[in-house]
């Protein structure tokens, strides 16, 4: 996105509180998710809001360890700072605690590991006795868990997760524009389509003898077999020259492991000024999904409107098995 904020030719912009807006909004199916569950438990249509401020420590501690305990995979996602998806138990642990305590994972963890001690209970046990126990004990002073209130939680929450963690700023622009395809996904369709669940790598993953920077785990609803997409990220801060030339063989390498099948889906994201317009026309024959950003990695802010659109757009054609990847020979 152009998130430059111009005040007598100086910048003033505040990028970091675009992104993390955006990532504090892609919560809010997780928080969806949560309120069809106590409706479910009600039969009724009440509010997560409602439901939180009403229920006795019974309910609460039902709701809770039905959301742990989930058997479903296609559930929705919750992130960390730099658009990392949680693992399930940890991102149920992180939605409840962020109603009710600052810092979960530096204060409260080690309460609920004393707790678990002392009660001779199992961890996920001991976090829902406490979990419970706090929101009904702190609910008349919260006075709303309204999903705007909880945004703003969420924000200030993700805050302090970005800022602890660093050198991940070009996979978390393209993790935070993943996210919003899927979540605008999962919110129109209720699922993640053709495919019962949908899992984000934390870190790099290996495939082919060759590293990507991330990759996005399929499972198949019905076969239960998997299949990536796997998306080298490029930078490149020189227009020319021999580390043009270094470049360009290192997207190669990644296209040529891909090629040795056509089960995985191949994403590559290139961010280079003044780049070969015949290159980028071959790789957009050979690749599944390309995304091009004509600047410098030093000021690129992430996916602006018609690159998100389209990659809004691939990802729906994947979840709903419209395309399948492309041969490589």
């Amino acid at each position: 996105m152009d998130s430059a904020l111009f005040l007598y030719d100086i910048d003033i912009s505040n990028s970091r509180l675009e992104d993390l807006v955006l990532l504090a909004n892609q919560a809010q199916p997780f928080y969806d998710w949560v309120e069809k569950h106590a409706q479910h438990m009600t039969h009724s249509d009440i509010s997560l809001n409602g439901f939180l401020l009403r229920a006795d420590q019974a309910q609460l501690h039902q709701l809770l360890r039905q959301v742990y305990f989930s058997p479903s995979e296609s559930r929705p996602f919750l992130f960390d700072g730099v658009g990392r998806a949680y693992k399930h138990p940890k991102a149920c642990f992180y939605f409840f605690s962020w109603l009710v305590r600052d810092a979960p994972q530096q204060r409260l963890t080690p309460i609920i590991q004393r707790v678990s001690r002392s009660g001779k209970l199992s961890r996920i046990d001991a976090e829902i006795e406490v979990l419970s126990a706090l929101i009904l004990r702190y609910r008349a002073t919260l006075q709303t868990f309204s999903w705007e209130g909880i945004r703003e939680v969420v924000i200030d929450r993700l805050e302090g997760s970005r800022r602890s963690l660093k050198g991940h700023e070009k996979e978390a622009h393209v993790r935070l524009a993943l996210i919003a395809a899927l979540q605008i996904f999962y919110q129109i369709h209720g699922d993640y389509g053709r495919y019962s669940s949908v899992q984000m790598s934390g870190q790099q993953i290996e495939k082919y003898r060759e590293t990507y920077d991330i990759g996005l785990l399929l499972t198949e609803d019905i076969t239960g077999e998997t299949r990536h997409i796997l998306i080298p990220i490029k930078t490149r801060e020189t227009e020319g020259g021999g580390h043009a030339h270094l470049f360009t063989r290192d997207i190669r390498s990644a296209i040529q492991a891909a090629k040795q099948t056509a089960q995985d889906f191949l994403f590559v994201v290139i961010v280079a000024k003044n780049w070969s317009v015949r290159e980028l026309e071959n790789l957009l024959q050979e690749v599944d999904h390309l995304a091009h950003f004509d600047t410098s990695p030093t000021h690129w802010t992430g996916f602006d409107e018609q690159n998100q659109n389209r990659l809004n757009t691939f990802i729906q054609a994947v979840l709903l098995g419209e395309i399948t990847p492309k041969s490589r020979d």
